[in-house]
Parts: C-alpha cells; structure tokens; sequence
C-alpha cells in the first residue's frame, strides 16, 4: 500500500461509535481497515495518528471559490479546514452557462464576491468547458480541492433575456430549459437561484418549476437562496417545498436561517414545516454555516426595481437624487426585497469589503458609525460607497440568532456550508473557520452535537446529496479524502477582528491519498479536480 495511517480514531462518517484502526491507502482509495487487535498493516509509507480523529474530508456544500481556485494554487482557506470538496455556481450568479455579453455583465455584478477577474483568462463559455478548465488549471495540474458546480440561474436569466423584471416568454424560458439540460449534461450538480437578487429574483415560481423539471430529469437538485430570510421567511420555505414537489426535484436550502427581529425564536416553525414536507415524502436537505452574521454585498439590500437593467442602470438611479431618495424610503420605511422585506438597520451593516482603495477608511465600521464620524444620515454614507465603488463592496450584516443556528444544525437533514467570500479586506471569518468551528465551538465546547454526528452532517449527508457513491465514508474502496484532526484542540483560528486566520488541530488532510496538508502546512500537491454528475436524463 501506498500509505497506512495507524492507531487512528476512525470517525466514518455514518454517525456511529469511533473505533481504533489502522486503514490502509492504495492508488488514491482506501484499501482496508483493521481494526485494533489484529496484525498491523504495512505500506510503503506509515504515518502514526498518534490517537488523531481520522474522517472523510468535509464537503463545503455553499463556497465562493468559483475564481479563487483558479487564481490561488494554495488556497489554504478551504484546504487547512479539512475541506476536500466546494460546491461552486451558488445563489444564481457564476460563470457558466455566458456569451461574451453575460461574462461581463456577471462579472460586474459580483466582483464583490470573487473580485472582477481582470487576473483570470476566460477561456469557457460553458458549463463543461469550466469544469474542464479546473481540470487543467496551474499547468494541467488541476486545483487545490474538488469542485462541483450547480447552474445558475440568474446567470442563465441574464443570458436569455437580460436585466429584464419580466416574465420570460416562451421562447426566453425554452432558452432557460435548453441552457439547463446542457449543463446538467456537462457535469452540473443541480441548479442554484439568489431570489433576492437580481435578476434571478424577477423569475416567477412558474419559471422555477419549469427549470427545476428540468433539473429532476437529470437526478440534480435544486438550491435556492430563497426569496426572504427575514419578514415572510416561513412563506419562503414553504414556497420553495411546494415547488419542487411540484417538479419532482430534490430540494437543497442554502444557508438555511431564520434572521432579523421578526424571526427570533422560530427555528422550530421551519423544522416543523420542514419535518412534515420530509414525512409526506418530500427530498429536502439544507446547510448552514456556524455564525449569526451573514455576508452579501452592499448592493443587494437595495430594492429589486433599483437594479433592472442592470450595474450601470443602478449607479445612473444612485445619482439621480429622486430617485435615491425613492431608493432610501424603500430601503429604511417599507423594507426592499433585497433586504428580505426589513427595514434596513445600519448599525447592523458593517463594510467588510472594499474594491477602490480611497474608501478603506470605511473598512470594519458600521455604516451607522461612518455616518456618525462623518456627521450625516447612513444613507448618504452608504450611497457614497455605493457609487464610489461602482457596487463591489461586501458587508457583513449582523442579524442572526443563536438559538437559531443551534437548532437548525441539529435536523436530521443538515449539512455545513461555509457560504465564503475569500474578498475583502475583513472577510467573514467563516470562509477560513466553518469546519473547525463546528468540532471545536459546537461539538467540544457547548455539546450542540456528538463528534460523530457532526461528522456525519459534515461529510456523507453532503456525499448523498451530491449523489457520489465512494466519498464521504472511511469504507474499503472508498475515495481516499480524509482529514486527521485533534477533537480536544481542533478550533477556527479566524475571528471577526482576524478572520484570515487558518485554523488548528487539523495537521493532515488528504484527497485522493495524497497530502495536500501534512503536518499542519501546505504542501505544493494539487489533487482536485472537477467532481461531475454523470448519468443520462430520465424520458
């Protein structure tokens, strides 16, 4: 064998007890196990876990990495969490399906989350041909961790008929239907929407099924970022079930919370609603990341008529004053859509993020504070930045709840996302922490979940979902991604102050049998690779 890892605490990934084991890797799977007691294996290489809690690799079920793992050979932020996969082409808005008008236009409207790529060649139009590109990035090499990708399906709005706050016609959504099966042909996973952006958010639940049966036909899922996480969120979820029962197809809810004031305490209201979708036979599952705040842009609180037409629509109604006035009495009286139907609180949104360098100053401050050192209402601080940076700017908006985050995460169908945005100068710390914050927070310090259920949620409920037979268990024959970590040290290193901050108790992580962190540090080893959904449509 090529490796045996010995003395291990095997954590399977299946939910049950832990055992002592040696297990055995050979051409990137795991060859055998032996349980403790028995004659040790032999390979060609030994490494003593030393008592180390041996687990698949964990599967970051909502990532951003979409251009970072091409730019970024390293791209330790995943792969020293023990992140051995990222599902890519999240909340509608990616890469693929494009034409050479919708990659600028996608581009522009969220650099905030990727940057604006002038450091990337574009060289693919679709989905194949950007998975293919991971494949053969950094000289053929590959990537740092495997990728999946889902559809976009603001992108694929975009592309078919523009800005538009319309509904498609016919021939716009047999377009939509046709860009679908070809993704879904290529690789895709399923189909992702952001229905508080635009122009995804303008898509009717006509439009979505319609999509979505699409999707079913290919055994893919459909994850939405739904239209509302704050006034009207039950009604969101409960949209999105309907849905999908409708089509037929799996049903994935991204970063799955209950935020703002109006849903303190209504955790189990989802979980019942969701509960009973799951016993009439519903297929649902959902990740959620380990953190109150969320992170998004700065121009996706402003309401959804604000950015028809597209960023240069929205920067020429910024600096008309009526109607940036219509704009602020939408964003601060009534609640916009982009801000899930609350009225804003800008001593909730903290800038994270920044493009233009002559505006860092606004940089881990408040909008509400800015505005008090600069003696002016928040909304002229935050149309300033609006129009200053052209709408790249992140923002953490501190709205979540933690009895919230602790219920959800205990459901029999959670999984973990990191939802990571790698830009920015103060970055949310859970695009480097997530992992190690759920085994360190949740599982060693408040007991919200067993080592071995978070194991499990973090790994072979995210493998079932994404429909791969040989990952997420430590099982003979199984893919060799696998993390060894400390359960009495492992812990996030990031913070809100310092969220670039890789974690510890995490010193090997393997995928396909190779380190890509051997004793704490990075190695040069670049072993991911496009993971693609294979099989042909159901007639």
């Amino acid at each position: 064998m090529d490796l045996v890892i010995r003395d291990a605490r095997v954590i399977d990934g299946a939910g049950g007890a832990s055992y002592r084991a040696d297990v055995g890797l050979d051409g990137g799977r795991i060859s055998e196990i032996r349980r403790a007691g028995g004659p040790r294996l032999s390979g060609r290489r030994t490494l003593d876990a030393d008592g180390l809690a041996l687990s698949p690799g964990f599967i970051d079920m909502h990532a951003h990495s979409d251009l970072a793992l091409l730019r970024d050979p390293d791209h330790s932020a995943k792969a020293a969490q023990g992140v051995t996969l990222e599902v890519l082409g999240q909340d509608g808005l990616s890469y693929a399906p494009v034409d050479d008008r919708t990659l600028a236009e996608v581009r522009r409207s969220i650099t905030g989350w990727n940057g604006d790529g002038s450091d990337i060649d574009f060289d693919w139009r679709t989905v194949g041909g950007y998975l293919d590109r991971l494949d053969r990035n950094f000289g053929g090499q590959g990537i740092a961790v495997n990728a999946a990708y889902l559809i976009p399906q603001g992108t694929l709005r975009m592309y078919a008929m523009g800005w538009d706050g319309r509904p498609a016609t016919d021939t716009e959504l047999a377009r939509m239907k046709q860009l679908v099966a070809e993704g879904m042909e290529q690789g895709a996973v399923g189909m992702s929407s952001g229905l508080t952006y635009t122009p995804g958010m303008y898509a009717d639940d006509a439009e979505l099924t319609e999509l979505c049966r699409v999707v079913a036909r290919y055994d893919g899922y459909y994850c939405p970022h739904h239209r509302s996480y704050g006034a009207g969120a039950l009604q969101a979820y409960e949209e999105m079930v309907q849905l999908t029962k409708a089509a037929g197809c799996a049903l994935h809810l991204a970063h799955a919370t209950m935020n703002f004031g109006v849903n303190k305490g209504r955790a189990p209201d989802l979980l019942a609603l969701l509960d009973a979708a799951l016993d009439d036979g519903c297929d649902i599952s959902l990740d959620t990341y380990p953190y109150t705040p969320g992170c998004t842009t700065l121009v996706a609180v402003l309401p959804s008529w604000a950015s028809e037409g597209g960023p240069e629509a929205t920067l020429a109604r910024l600096r008309d004053d009526a109607a940036a006035e219509r704009i602020r009495h939408h964003l601060e009286e009534i609640g916009s859509d982009g801000c899930h139907g609350v009225p804003i609180e800008w001593d909730t949104i903290e800038m994270s993020g920044i493009t233009d360098p002559g505006l860092e100053a606004y940089v881990g401050k408040t909008v509400a504070r800015s505005a008090a050192e600069r003696d002016e209402e928040p909304w002229v601080t935050a149309r300033r930045l609006l129009i200053g940076d052209r709408l790249g700017s992140t923002i953490l908006q501190h709205v979540g709840h933690e009895e919230n985050v602790r219920q959800i995460m205990r459901h029999r169908v959670h999984t973990g996302g990191s939802d990571g945005i790698l830009q920015g100068d103060k970055p949310h710390p859970r695009a480097y922490g997530t992992f190690p914050q759920y085994l360190g927070r949740y599982v060693r310090e408040l007991g919200v979940l067993s080592l071995e259920e978070c194991v499990a949620h973090l790994t072979l409920r995210a493998a079932a979902r994404l429909g791969l037979p040989d990952r997420g268990l430590v099982r003979e024959g199984y893919r060799a991604d696998l993390v060894l970590f400390d359960p009495d040290t492992v812990a996030a290193g990031s913070t809100f102050e310092n969220p670039r901050v890789l974690p510890t108790g995490i010193p090997h992580v393997l995928i396909d049998g190779r380190f890509v962190i051997e004793d704490g540090r990075r190695t040069d080893v670049l072993a991911g690779k496009a993971i693609r959904r294979t099989g042909s449509a159901a007639a």
